[in-house]
């Protein structure tokens, strides 16, 4: 049975290290309540449309506040998930937060010309990573205010 619960988060990540280390950072701070993992952008884009195995999730009711999203995954990478969500008028206006190890000046231009809203490049020490992680979480959750 899927849950039909209301997702704050959706976390795009496929290195499952790197997804723990977030979840676990995000539930030190009671940031996690509502959080999905999916491991590429096209279990990320099936999530969100309500397609594939999440058909019956009821989806454009219950689109995630916040997007937090890799750029190298298999399948569907990070740009072109972003470029179908924010070329979609329901889901142009969810935030999402490029959360990548690349600096590619390249990957960095592409994705704030597609829309992103952030661009964060993973810190390889596991306490800035978790102090990112933290401190994304607090603005994006809980400062930002986010359209009607």
């Amino acid at each position: 049975m899927m849950n039909q619960n209301p997702v704050d988060l959706l976390l795009v990540e496929d290195n499952q290290f790197d997804a723990e280390l977030t979840i676990r950072e995000l539930k030190n701070h009671n940031l996690a309540n509502n959080l999905f993992h999916v491991k590429d952008g096209g279990e990320a884009l099936d999530f969100i449309f309500g397609e594939g195995i999440y058909a019956s999730r009821q989806h454009l009711n219950n689109l995630p506040k916040l997007i937090l999203m890799d750029i190298n995954m298999p399948k569907v990478n990070g740009i072109e998930a972003l470029e179908k969500l924010k070329s979609d008028e329901r889901t142009k206006t969810i935030p999402v937060v490029i959360l990548t190890s690349s600096k590619e000046d390249p990957d960095i231009q592409t994705c704030y010309k597609l829309g992103a809203n952030s661009y964060i490049v993973k810190p390889v020490n596991f306490e800035r990573f978790a102090e990112a992680i933290k401190n994304l979480g607090f603005y994006w959750l809980l400062l930002n205010q986010l359209p009607g």
